[in-house]
């Protein structure tokens, strides 16, 4: 295993690492925001309440988490690392680099700064709270013919030892679905405009990171190729500093308004 060790404590095996674990970050957050589309349901948030039960619950899935605040916490501080090794290394910042690269690129170790405390504030917001916090349940009963869902509210004295109790009677006709009630705590969250700025923010350091990283990884990987670079590059923009962003930002922004209309 030396030659591993070797080529990981290497300057492009440390990069390698930067490279891998920034990969896999970024097929994570796809993933985490295509089941946080449930938000915009008009169901009451039956949707994203049970999507979070799945999360957390379902045993791959809840592996794989932890895979991902390992990866979260050494890509950060790996990063920074790296980024001390080479401001280390270099005593005189040269111009024509700066003019050279892109601001994202420079700027990446305080990209990922900003995103490593929103993160935090993110995780503190919700994952904290949903795991250790007493949050209000709902009942919702869901008619298995139509699909028309009607919400409860449990009493607050209310608890269940479980994250979901769920009873399907077809004789009835109906399901009833109670859960914590975490897309209500969403909602409280993002009436406050402080956190609906602070969460776009937090949008916009994720695009301007990804917009280079993602890029970078390949790079770094081997895989710059005319034929193939242009696809990562319109990926890296289109998909992780556009879409990806946009569609985060999405959120505090609809929950802010609808508060804002009174629904």
């Amino acid at each position: 295993m030396s030659w591993l060790t070797k080529t990981l404590s290497s300057s492009i095996g440390k990069k390698v690492l930067m490279s891998l674990t920034g990969l896999f970050l970024c097929t994570f957050l796809v993933v985490h925001l295509t089941g946080n589309l449930q938000l915009f349901k008009d169901d009451g948030g039956y949707s994203f309440n049970t999507y979070a039960v799945f999360m957390t619950s379902f045993p791959l899935i809840k592996a794989i988490s932890y895979f991902n605040y390992f990866f979260i916490l050494f890509h950060a501080f790996w990063g920074l690392y790296l980024e001390y090794q080479n401001r280390k290394a270099r005593s005189v910042r040269y111009a024509v680099f700066k003019n050279a690269s892109s601001w994202s690129s420079r700027n990446m170790a305080i990209l990922g700064t900003i995103l490593l405390v929103y993160i935090v504030v993110h995780m503190g917001d919700f994952w904290y709270k949903y795991h250790n916090e007493p949050l209000p349940y709902v009942k919702y009963m869901e008619n298995v013919v139509t699909g028309q869902v009607v919400s409860e509210q449990m009493p607050k004295e209310y608890t269940q030892t479980v994250k979901k109790i769920d009873i399907t009677s077809p004789e009835a006709g109906m399901r009833i679905v109670v859960v914590k009630d975490l897309y209500k705590q969403v909602s409280v969250v993002f009436q406050n405009p402080l956190w609906v700025f602070l969460y776009i923010i937090g949008m916009f350091a994720v695009g301007f990171h990804l917009y280079h990283g993602f890029q970078s990884a390949f790079q770094t990987l081997g895989w710059n190729h005319p034929k193939y670079t242009p696809l990562v590059k319109f990926i890296s923009t289109w998909v992780f500093a556009i879409a990806i962003p946009v569609g985060f930002a999405a959120m505090p922004i609809f929950f802010y308004v609808k508060h804002l209309m009174g629904n």
